[in-house]
C-alpha cells in the first residue's frame, strides 16, 4: 500500500512539474517576441538570474529543473522535435563552462557600462542576452538534445559551483535493477546508475526534478528526507 502511494505521488509531483513548465515557457515567448520594443521585459533576464542564485545556495540546480522559463520552454515546447542525442562532455567540462560564463557576463557588463544610466539600455542589453542565447539554445536542442544549452548555461554554472553538492539525490543498490530507464527520463542525460554502489547521484548537475525517481518501479531513487526537492 505504502509502495503505491509513494509512486502516486511521484506521478502527481512530476505532473506539477510539467504544468509549472507549461506555465513558465511562454515567458521566454513573450521576452523575445516583444523585449526588443518593451525592453522593460528584458528585466525578466536579472530576476530569473536571482532567483537562480537563490535556490543555487540552497539546493543546486532546482530552479533550473523546476523554476527556470527557458528551461521549461525547452522540456515542454523543443523536446518533441529534438534528436535527443546524448549531450558532449565537452559542453560539461567546467574549464569550457566557465569560459563561456566570463565571456557572457564580460558582454553584458561592458554593453551596460556604454550606457549605466539608462534602464532602457540596460533592458535592451538583457533582451539581447536572452534572445541569442535562446536561440543558441534551440539549435542545440533541436540537433543534439534539449537541455544542450543548460548543460554549460552560465547561470546552471553558477547553481552547480554554489550548490552542487547539496541535497543529492539516493540511490538504493539493493533495488536497482540497472534497467537504466531513469536515464533516459534525465533531462540532462546524467548517468544515474553508475553512482548506484556509492548510494548517491553525485553529479553536481541534478536538476533536482522527480522525473527519475516518477519512472522508478522498484522505488530505487529518493531525495534526502531534509531535501527541498522531495
Amino acid at each position: 500500500m505504502k509502495k503505491k502511494a509513494d509512486m502516486d505521488k511521484n506521478r502527481i509531483n512530476v505532473r506539477n512539474r510539467r504544468l509549472i513548465q507549461w506555465i513558465l515557457a511562454p515567458i521566454v515567448v513573450l521576452v523575445i517576441g516583444l523585449g526588443w520594443r518593451y525592453t522593460v521585459l528584458g528585466f525578466t533576464v536579472p530576476v530569473v538570474m536571482g532567483l537562480g542564485m537563490v535556490f543555487g545556495s540552497v539546493n543546486g540546480r532546482y530552479a533550473c529543473g523546476n523554476l527556470c522559463p527557458r528551461g521549461g520552454f525547452f522540456d515542454r515546447i523543443i523536446a518533441p522535435f529534438s534528436r535527443k542525442l546524448p549531450i558532449p562532455d565537452f559542453f560539461r567540462s567546467m574549464k569550457f563552462r566557465w569560459i563561456v560564463f566570463a565571456a557572457l557576463m564580460g558582454f553584458m557588463t561592458f554593453q551596460i557600462s556604454r550606457n549605466p544610466t539608462s534602464w532602457e539600455h540596460w533592458g535592451h542589453v538583457f533582451w539581447i542576452m536572452c534572445a541569442v542565447t535562446t536561440l543558441v539554445g534551440v539549435i542545440l536542442g533541436i540537433f543534439i538534445n534539449p537541455r544542450a544549452w543548460c548543460s554549460f548555461c552560465p547561470m546552471g554554472t553558477m547553481q552547480n559551483a554554489m550548490g552542487g553538492g547539496k541535497n543529492q539525490l539516493e540511490i538504493k543498490s539493493n533495488l536497482c535493477r540497472e534497467c537504466r530507464i531513469c536515464e533516459k527520463a534525465c533531462p540532462m542525460g546524467i548517468q544515474i546508475v553508475d553512482f548506484k554502489n556509492s548510494g548517491k547521484v553525485g553529479s553536481r548537475d541534478c536538476l533536482k526534478c522527480p522525473e527519475c525517481i516518477g519512472v522508478c518501479s522498484k522505488k530505487a531513487l529518493s531525495w534526502p528526507v531534509n531535501n527541498k526537492a522531495a
